[in-house]
């Protein structure tokens, strides 16, 4: 894993990002600066973060202001309710000044885990994003402040799913996910198609063909299959919505980075929410045939092809140029290149 450059570049941008709130100004789509900016640090590009910022910035809105105090009292009452986007920043900003973040993250991870398709997934990436910063490059004040508003994103857009599925079959991550069957209408957002679940062909059953998990150690393994097979998957179905189908191999990679977090005790549920989600997102976007790009020629390694993805400049190729560097190997390259080709170029 790459070490993010002590020159005070990622601090700085994520200072100018929490003046912003979690969404931008345009309907509820997420604020993707926090992800972006910290991949780009990461990954050899921490001299673009800040012209990418100046790019990205006409996007985003002002930090919501918070009405509610969160308390013991009311928390179950204002979980879900985006009114609370600014009181739910500000409880998670009071939390992790009082508490260690590990703390206030091991208490809050298995009540925001059943809402994991929140913000379709951005919640938890943007989780993952952070803890992996604080985990591999150290605790400071900005760090600490953008695990808050994170988890604060997900408390407030908290979404559980209207069909659970839980691992019960005998297949690892890629047959599994070969046996999602897509809904037959794949139109509107995901909320619409979170709608059409209960009533579609195969569900929840087919869903659930993932094996169970054997212990902690085992859900660790079959999650770090599961990013693996999504990256590989991508390049053969991005064709059925390329945005969206990143978060089906950036949301399970995002639970991976937690783990090590986490007491061993949330693994497995933590397996199976990264499932539901990469279950959820392949039923509702991935189409029923895939196609079979030609081999991409112009990376080689993962450095040339995360710089290609910066080149680019939308965050949602960022982002999966950031999972496909943990995965690796040509796989790794297809679905990075493949994202370049088909998301339009821009600034997030």
């Amino acid at each position: 894993m790459t070490a993010i450059t002590e020159d005070g570049t990622l601090d700085e941008a994520l200072q100018r990002v929490h003046s912003t709130g979690p969404e931008l100004s345009q309907g509820w789509l997420s604020n993707h600066a926090p992800m972006a900016v910290e991949a780009l640090a990461r990954h050899g590009q921490a001299r673009t973060v800040h012209r990418w910022l100046d790019a990205y910035r006409h996007r985003t809105d002002e930090l919501p202001s918070a009405a509610l105090t969160i308390t013991d009292d009311n928390w179950r009452e204002a979980l879900g309710d985006p009114r609370h986007l600014g009181s739910w920043i500000a409880h998670f900003t009071r939390l992790t000044a009082e508490l260690p973040w590990t703390d206030v993250l091991t208490e809050w991870w298995p009540r925001l885990l059943p809402g994991i398709i929140a913000g379709a997934t951005h919640p938890v990436i943007r989780v993952g994003h952070a803890v992996r910063t604080l985990l591999t490059d150290g605790e400071t004040e900005p760090r600490t402040a953008e695990l808050a508003h994170a988890l604060g994103y997900w408390a407030a857009r908290h979404q559980p799913l209207p069909v659970t599925v839980t691992p019960s079959g005998g297949a690892g991550p890629h047959r599994a996910l070969d046996a999602v069957p897509s809904l037959a209408v794949q139109e509107g957002g995901v909320l619409d198609r979170l709608a059409r679940l209960p009533a579609a062909e195969g569900w929840p059953a087919a869903a659930s063909g993932l094996r169970r998990p054997a212990g902690p150690d085992d859900a660790r393994d079959l999650l770090t299959e599961l990013v693996r097979a999504t990256v590989a998957r991508y390049p053969r179905y991005a064709h059925g919505d390329a945005v969206m189908l990143v978060h089906a191999a950036t949301a399970p990679n995002a639970v991976l980075r937690v783990l090590p977090a986490l007491p061993r005790a949330l693994w497995v549920p933590s397996l199976t929410a990264a499932w539901e989600a990469s279950a959820v997102l392949t039923a509702a976007y991935a189409p029923a045939r895939p196609v079979f790009p030609a081999a991409p020629g112009v990376t080689t390694t993962m450095e040339e092809s995360f710089a290609l993805a910066a080149a680019h400049g939308d965050a949602h190729v960022i982002k999966l140029a950031d999972t496909a560097w943990d995965v690796g190997g040509p796989a790794a390259l297809a679905a990075t290149a493949r994202a370049c080709e088909l998301i339009e170029p821009g600034d997030g």
